[in-house]
C-alpha cells in the first residue's frame, strides 16, 4: 500500500472528505510521526505497534567492491517495534474486526 492508496482509503471510508482533505490529513500525520522521532520522542500505536529512535555505534566496514576497512559513523536510526495485536492478525491467528461504519460526520477534534 502506498501513501496514495491510504489516501483513497481514506475518502472511501469517509466520503465527505475529499481527495485534497483527506491528502492533507495523511500528510499532516505522517509530518507529525517525521518531526517526532527527529526530535528522538517515542510514538505508540496501541495495537499496531511502536516507533523509537535507536543508536548505533560508530564501526568499521568495508567496501564491497575493495574489501578496504572504511570509518562508518555512528547514527540515529528509526525503528519499529510490531505490537501483539497486529502480529496476530497478519499471522491470521485473531479474526479480523471490521472498522466502524463510517459515517457522514467527520472525527471529532477532541477525541
Amino acid at each position: 500500500m502506498t501513501k496514495r492508496d491510504l489516501i483513497d482509503e481514506v475518502v472511501k471510508l469517509y466520503p465527505r472528505f475529499s481527495g485534497r482533505d483527506a491528502e492533507v490529513m495523511v500528510n499532516a500525520v505522517f509530518d507529525s510521526m517525521t518531526e517526532a522521532l527527529a526530535r528522538g520522542e517515542r510514538i505508540e500505536i496501541r495495537g499496531f505497534g511502536s516507533f523509537v529512535v535507536k543508536h548505533r555505534q560508530a564501526r568499521e566496514g568495508r567496501n564491497p567492491k575493495t574489501g578496504a576497512l572504511v570509518p562508518v559513523a555512528a547514527k540515529r536510526v528509526p525503528f519499529f517495534k510490531v505490537g501483539k495485536e497486529l502480529k496476530l492478525r497478519v499471522d491470521g491467528k485473531q479474526p479480523t474486526e471490521q472498522s466502524p461504519v463510517p459515517t457522514t460526520e467527520a472525527p471529532s477534534a477532541g477525541g
